[in-house]
């Protein structure tokens, strides 16, 4: 449910650009359609390792106080055969008194590990979310309340929540793994806190999944905001681009590099935009008129492959999930 709803807004918004961030500063336009098929090729992944991973973790055994069958007799293994048939589990080859606990530890892994992306995810709704930047929402009903005390609030508490519950998942995988250590034939160490971490896990695991679906499903998008921000630094977050085909023309990658480098510096203490003083340059009015350089300025000319990549993903997750 959640990779469908995932699928649904790549779709919707494939075409929406916006500004990519790296160190959490403005680098170059992306799309949500982008940003989104991360997420959904993500999760996706995470389906195929819960398919691989049951071929190693149904298992069952029968076997005795110490994995002998001592007192089954002649058909200890037959025995064994017939229940885990039963029970709808492979056999186990050999084991002492219980199922070794590395198949126990590799399953609250992957929780832990889809919980960490649940997380990803909900920390990327919640920055998009801040008054700053304010270009995605989680859904908020008119009669919600943000705050007791603050009126005006609208806190991102579901992607919060979901970011809180992570920590827990993750912290089960040591006892999970400690678990592996088992003295002799067994002991008791593993047994308490199995009681715990298992049932905890899948639970809090699936309130998450079903939490960020329903988050999905209602995201609010403020197109223009995500525009404002597009061009939130003047046009300095194009000047890739105007260096890339400075160098085309002739200009070797350092001389253009510095002199985009100082454009950008001054067209943010000027309050100005880069194309202004790329005009007035010597050295660009020698290799591009006024016409190209506002071209190669516009944010939503510079999105390379990124509908091609979307419109990839589309394909193979939709014929996947049988969309």
């Amino acid at each position: 449910k959640l990779i469908i709803a995932l699928i649904k807004v790549i779709d919707d918004k494939k075409n929406l650009v916006c500004i990519g961030r790296t160190h959490g500063q403005h680098a170059i336009p992306t799309t949500y359609g982008m940003r989104f098929g991360v997420w959904a090729y993500e999760l996706d992944r995470h389906i195929d390792r819960l398919k691989e991973t049951l071929n190693r973790i149904t298992f069952g055994k029968m076997s005795g106080a110490v994995g002998t069958m001592a007192s089954f007799g002649e058909k200890g293994i037959e025995l064994q055969n017939i229940v885990t048939k039963e029970l709808d589990l492979h056999p186990t080859l050999i084991a002492n008194q219980i199922i070794q606990r590395d198949r126990h530890a590799e399953v609250v892994f992957i929780t832990a590990l889809i919980g960490q992306s649940l997380a990803k995810i909900s920390t990327q709704i919640r920055i998009l979310q801040r008054n700053e930047i304010a270009e995605m929402f989680e859904p908020f009903n008119k009669n919600q309340v943000g705050s007791s005390t603050m009126p005006h609030k609208r806190n991102p508490h579901k992607s919060e929540r979901i970011c809180s519950l992570a920590r827990l998942l993750k912290s089960n995988v040591i006892p999970a793994l400690d678990n592996i250590i088992l003295e002799d034939e067994r002991d008791l160490t593993n047994s308490a806190n199995e009681r715990i971490i298992f049932s905890e896990n899948f639970i809090l695991l699936d309130f998450m999944i079903n939490q960020l679906t329903d988050i999905i499903l209602g995201v609010e998008f403020d197109e223009f905001k995500i525009e404002k921000n597009l061009n939130l630094t003047k046009g300095a977050s194009l000047s890739e681009k105007v260096m890339v085909n400075l160098v085309k023309k002739g200009i070797g990658r350092q001389e253009g590099h510095e002199i985009l480098r100082k454009a950008a510096i001054k067209a943010k203490n000027e309050n100005i935009l880069i194309k202004e003083i790329l005009y007035k340059n010597p050295k660009i009015q020698e290799v591009l008129s006024k016409n190209e350089i506002d071209d190669l300025l516009n944010p939503h000319k510079y999105i390379g492959k990124a509908l091609e990549q979307t419109e990839n993903l589309l394909n193979v997750l939709k014929n996947k999930y049988a969309l």
